[in-house]
């Protein structure tokens, strides 16, 4: 775990209604992708988000920004307070600002409900489709075979013209709503423009012009006009020419360096970050991309290198040490991740890299320490199948079989195994004490995993 770890939670049994970038019906499923999660990258997301989320009156405890393993440059929300964006989203972003107004835009689709009112927009054109079922349906057995087939497809055309135009007005009113957050919060919309500009680009990729592009036959407005709606608005602003804090931009740089050395070819990311760049960001993308590329040497004499520049930095300290974990040398990653453990507050995820690397050593008189900052890890981020089932290890490796089976049950209800949390669970309840806080636990997982059970079973 640790660096870019794919994270698998439950399913989410919803379909993006919202896309950012789209040019056809958003009917991708949330839940065909994996969460990619980075303690340094969500640490920047959470603190770019935070202002525009409280402007636009929501709780920052209570919105997600999550990060979506995806080269396609995309954003969208799936009902609930959580935003995702694409990878390829950031590496197409060439600011800190740009990211922001994508954030603002979806947080515009949250607090306008839109995935919710989308079934408005569906229940219409659904009916329109029903209705042109019928009188097709009847024009063919009166004999009117042409008529009838006519009748069907234009009723079908006519459904989706009225669910792209809702899907239009929708959009519209995000990016409306998103721009009127980020002046509230201070923060300057340039960076919603220039995004749009790149959009353009991206319309281009299906089309030689604008001309051979149908408006109406889209699911979001032309981004050459949703540029032009707001550009009054936001040059009017008093924050249009207020600079993004350096230290956020920083952040970013390393942030996406990191994230093409990690998604990007190794041999990609390689040619954008060639040796001769000697800069911090280059190490870090090399770093990834030769640990990618299983060339462990180069890898952590990147990481050296990074060290070197900045020793106390938990996120450099961390990469080094998971190159050594992977590359079969964890008593060497235990000096790093320390380290990097103690630099960044027992940050959840890296503490877990630091348990999965104790447990590596095979070490028996490792094992107390895997299990006590194994448990802080859990504590802090409940939603990390990987340390859970680590810690099960750990528990085992004591020979603590019920909580052991304790945390198998964590793990299996994170991924939405219910029978076998539930199992789980009450192997775990038969030998933990009644009463105690693992023992409640044990039992609200095996009452959770059976309800949701027999919820699937009536359905």
């Amino acid at each position: 775990m640790g660096l870019f770890s794919f994270a698998w939670r439950k399913p989410i049994a919803r379909f993006a209604v919202a896309t950012l970038v789209s040019l056809g019906l958003a009917t991708q499923p949330v839940a065909a992708q994996s969460i990619l999660r980075d303690t340094e990258t969500e640490a920047w997301l959470k603190d770019i988000s935070t202002p525009i989320i409280a402007a636009a009156g929501l709780q920052p405890s209570n919105v997600d920004v999550v990060l979506i393993g995806d080269k396609s440059i995309n954003a969208f929300v799936a009902g609930g307070q959580v935003v995702y964006i694409h990878s390829g989203l950031l590496e197409a972003a060439d600011t800190t600002n740009e990211v922001q107004g994508v954030i603002a835009h979806e947080l515009g689709h949250i607090t306008g409900g839109h995935v919710i009112r989308g079934a408005e927009g569906a229940k219409a054109a659904t009916g329109i489709t029903l209705l042109s079922l019928l009188v097709g349906a009847a024009a063919m057995a009166a004999g009117a075979g042409d008529a009838g087939m006519a009748a069907m497809m234009a009723g079908q055309q006519a459904a989706l013209g009225k669910y792209l135009a809702f899907s239009r007005t929708q959009e519209s009113s995000a990016d409306a709503a998103g721009s009127g957050f980020l002046e509230k919060a201070g923060i300057s919309g340039k960076g919603m423009l220039s995004f749009f500009q790149k959009l353009r680009k991206e319309e281009f990729r299906y089309a030689s012009t604008y001309a051979d592009i149908d408006p109406f036959m889209q699911t979001h407005p032309m981004s050459g006009d949703r540029e032009e709606n707001l550009r009054g608005d936001i040059m009017r602003s008093a924050a249009y020419n207020k600079a993004t804090d350096p230290a956020l931009e920083e952040r970013f740089k390393r942030v996406k360096a990191k994230l093409i050395g990690y998604m990007d070819d190794p041999t990609t990311a390689l040619r954008k970050y060639p040796e001769k760049d000697q800069s911090i960001y280059a190490h870090y993308a090399r770093a990834y991309a030769w640990h990618r590329g299983a060339y462990p040497d180069k890898a952590v004499e990147e990481a050296n290198k990074l060290v070197a520049a900045k020793p106390d930095d938990p996120y450099f300290l961390e990469l080094k040490g998971q190159i050594l974990l992977e590359s079969g040398k964890p008593k060497e990653a235990l000096a790093p991740l320390r380290q990097a453990v103690a630099g960044s507050r027992n940050a959840p995820m890296i503490s877990a890299l630091l348990g999965h690397a104790l447990l590596a050593t095979e070490d028996r008189e490792n094992l107390k320490e895997a299990r006590d900052v194994l448990k802080v890890s859990v504590a802090r981020d409940r939603e990390n199948p990987f340390a859970w089932y680590t810690l099960g290890s750990v528990y085992a490796g004591l020979g603590d079989e019920p909580r052991a089976r304790l945390a198998t049950a964590e793990r299996y209800a994170l991924i939405g195994q219910e029978r076998l949390a539930q199992s789980s669970a009450e192997a775990a309840m038969q030998g933990i004490p009644r009463g105690t806080s693992d023992y409640i636990r044990a039992e609200d997982i095996a009452l959770s995993a059976r309800s949701a059970a027999q919820d699937r079973k009536r359905r």
